[in-house]
């Protein structure tokens, strides 16, 4: 059950965002957050973050596939590196792939000074990244009735 990260190539983007908009679109139907749902992005926002000079896209790949995709931030400049986002497709989900990528990233970029973020309602979310070490920041921020944003670090 090993997973590698493989860098996304630009003309891999559509894939990405159609990988993308498929994995995160029962979340979208569940918390109806039009304005900040991966599953609403278009493809040129998509574009615009990988074309950033500080932002990395990988496929997760396992069994042979593409199982999802991690995003990474990283400035260089001393400021934490940031997940966003990172998604398993939902026939791979729960099989450990999503920690397994987070690891496989940290490898690559070091280990301590990380952020993320997740909604605070999805405690497998939560409790995956609490798992590896990641601990609430205490900044929580409401989106809706239905939904919060809940801000990870891990030093």
């Amino acid at each position: 059950m090993n997973v590698e990260l493989v860098p996304v190539k630009r003309e891999d983007i559509e894939t990405v965002w159609k990988m993308q908009v498929e994995a995160f679109s029962g979340l979208l139907e569940k918390y109806q957050d039009y304005d900040i749902s991966p599953a609403a992005d278009t493809i040129d926002k998509v574009i615009a973050r990988f074309e950033q000079p500080w932002s990395t896209y990988y496929f997760i790949v396992a069994e042979n596939a593409k199982v999802g995709v991690i995003r990474i931030i990283d400035k260089k400049d001393g400021s934490r590196k940031r997940i966003s986002p990172i998604w398993i497709m939902s026939e791979y989900r729960n099989k450990g792939y999503a920690g397994q990528a987070i690891r496989e990233a940290e490898k690559i970029y070091g280990e301590n000074n990380w952020c993320l973020d997740t909604i605070l309602q999805e405690k497998g979310n939560c409790h995956l990244y609490e798992k590896l070490g990641y601990h609430q920041t205490g900044q929580i921020d409401k989106i809706s009735d239905l939904m919060d944003i809940v801000y990870y670090e891990k030093d």
